[in-house]
């Protein structure tokens, strides 16, 4: 059974979070943190468990675990034998399903408001009383393998990212991809797996999110049964990774595949994510990413480069600030039949120069903010993305204040805010160009 190496995708943009009083929160005497969001429309409840581990928090030559022991985390316990944990969801009429990133490793549930006491039993259990045999491990490691095959080494912009990402990060773990490198995931071991478990899951390092028909006192009843039992771990501390150093040189990447669908030329930026009580400059790239590359019929790259001077058939710019460490801004552009990369790269940094000297355009601006307060609004119809919303979040760093701020946040910047993190944050010194390419059997092509 293949699990999802990203699973849900992470809200940007359009993310929004419930008013106040939709949210109520707890904190069980193990240090388990507890957040419940009631949408009583429809007799459904979502039950995610958040840890803060992610894959960048692993060892350097150790690559992988974190995705590797989700995996692992569907066998069984005492209680739960072997692959009965998603057949038990199943036979109840749920669904679930985790996924890993670089910041968090999360498992969710979505199944029947009265059968949330099921699957909080078992996500209980299985927290401190996974079995691990080295039949499992040898098992489970062929299957992610095999994942990492066809996810990554099987599909050329995968690769691309990969090495693109690599090459943003000097010394940061982001540069290291979250399934792994195959060299190292080959040698991962059931006591690799075994430690990573022991030292990070733990209640007083996860963060219980229970969102849809639900009463906050009968959950935190619930919490309290099966999760306030659990002993927290004394292992648990501040995460503290790698300091990125100042960058000072732009990095360059040529990657070609005769597989390469669509040549098209990418820049990535280093850019600040969306610290605790600090969010104003996230929310100023929010609003540069929308106006570079969001809307294909208004975005200014889409404008200038598909609409008017036709070189391009697609454009696009990309920021999501919820990351515990520096993140990036990235823009792209893939060129019309006939045009090459050097010159799509360089009408889309005229574009960029042209933005950087003439600014915001006011109208435009407003539109925009009209545009992305509906879009929050319309978000809240959605209980499942708000329990992605606030599980992000506080497992990178942020906080349910935080959470609930970000729309006033997102409405209070202003066309100098836009400006000055765009001057801030678009400076090759700290950015990797890339060229994705077709090659032939005479070489390589635009």
């Amino acid at each position: 059974m293949l699990r999802s190496l990203v699973g849900l995708a992470v809200v940007s943009l359009a993310a929004t979070v419930a008013s106040a009083d939709e949210v109520t929160t707890f904190t069980l005497p193990n240090g388990m943190q507890g957040i419940v969001i009631e949408d009583h429309r429809a007799p459904v409840v979502t039950h995610m468990v958040w840890y803060r581990a992610g894959a960048a928090d692993e060892k350097r030559g150790k690559s992988g675990i974190a995705h590797f022991l989700e995996h692992l985390m569907f066998k069984g316990t005492k209680d739960v034998p072997d692959g009965q944990f998603s057949k038990l969801v199943e036979a109840n009429g749920g669904y679930d399903n985790a996924f890993t990133t670089e910041d968090q490793t999360a498992y969710f549930q979505r199944l029947a408001a009265d059968r949330l006491d099921l699957v909080m039993k078992m996500e209980a259990d299985r927290m401190r009383n996974l079995i691990l045999s080295d039949s499992d491990v040898t098992t489970e490691r062929d299957v992610i393998l095999e994942e990492r095959s066809q996810r990554i080494d099987s599909q050329p912009e995968a690769l691309f990212s990969e090495q693109l990402d690599a090459a943003q990060y000097l010394n940061h773990p982001y540069g290291t991809p979250t399934i792994g490198w195959r060299s190292e995931m080959e040698q991962l071991t059931r006591q690799d797996a075994l430690d990573w478990y022991q030292h990070y899951y733990a209640p007083n390092n996860a963060t219980l999110i229970v969102a849809g028909d639900v009463d906050p006192k009968d959950v935190e009843k619930l919490a309290e049964t099966y999760y306030g039992p659990l002993k927290p771990s004394d292992g648990i501390v501040e995460r503290v990774r790698p300091v990125e150093p100042p960058q000072l040189a732009e990095r360059r990447l040529q990657f070609t595949d005769p597989n390469i669908a669509q040549p098209y030329v990418t820049r990535s930026y280093l850019a600040p994510e969306r610290n605790p009580g600090d969010q104003k400059k996230a929310a100023a790239l929010t609003f540069l990413s929308a106006l570079l590359g969001g809307n294909s019929q208004t975005s200014l790259l889409s404008r200038a480069l598909v609409f008017d001077q036709k070189i391009a058939i697609a454009t696009g710019a990309n920021y999501d600030g919820t990351s515990l460490d520096p993140t990036t801004f990235s823009v792209y552009v893939a060129p019309a039949p006939g045009v090459k990369l050097s010159d799509a790269e360089k009408a889309m940094d005229k574009v960029i120069a042209t933005f950087l000297e003439k600014g915001v355009d006011p109208a435009q601006f407003e539109r925009l903010k009209t545009q992305l307060k509906a879009s929050l609004i319309y978000k809240k119809d959605n209980v499942g993305d708000l329990a992605q919303v606030y599980g992000s979040a506080l497992t990178s760093g942020l906080t349910v204040a935080d959470v609930e701020a970000w729309p006033d946040v997102l409405q209070a910047v202003t066309e100098d805010d836009v400006m000055q993190a765009a001057r801030e944050v678009l400076d090759r010194r700290h950015a990797v160009t890339g060229w994705a390419m077709k090659t032939d059997s005479d070489g390589v092509t635009e």
